[in-house]
């Protein structure tokens, strides 16, 4: 990608939770795609930020779980109504104002279900050292 690239916006298609699952297991209902737009560069001041493009979700039964209305005072792995659906993922970065993460590193961890991330919190990405396996491995148990 061309460094003038990086100061585009993208369309970037998200899955977001509609409704927190009452009962049983999540349905196509308490969910939606929305398209809109990303910005393809870390904002000025979000030092720590990373910017990724999702290549692989994952997809686990305790999503299911995460999908309830609970309460648990800062966990990240929760999911928030109206806001894109959280899991592991691995992605490419874009750009990064961490010192840890450069343009082109591929990572796995915990991202959102969208075409590009914006990770305020890198401390739960980790890079890919080994790429002599299928990327997709990296989004399940080994």
């Amino acid at each position: 990608m061309e460094s003038s690239e990086l100061h585009e916006e993208m369309s970037n298609k998200q899955v977001i939770l509609r409704n927190f699952v009452v009962s049983g297991s999540p349905k196509e209902s308490d969910m939606f795609l929305r398209t809109g737009t990303a910005k393809l560069k870390v904002p000025e001041g979000s030092e720590n930020a990373v910017l990724l493009k999702n290549l692989y979700l994952s997809c686990d039964p305790t999503m299911g779980i995460r999908m309830r209305n609970m309460k648990v005072p800062g966990s990240a792995l929760l999911f928030e109504s109206g806001s894109p659906i959280r899991g592991y993922g691995v992605a490419r970065v874009l750009d990064s104002g961490n010192p840890n993460f450069k343009k082109g590193d591929l990572v796995w961890g915990l991202t959102t279900w969208e075409e590009y991330s914006l990770i305020t919190a890198p401390q739960i990405l980790f890079r890919i050292e080994h790429a002599d396996v299928p990327l997709s491995y990296y989004t399940g148990l080994l």
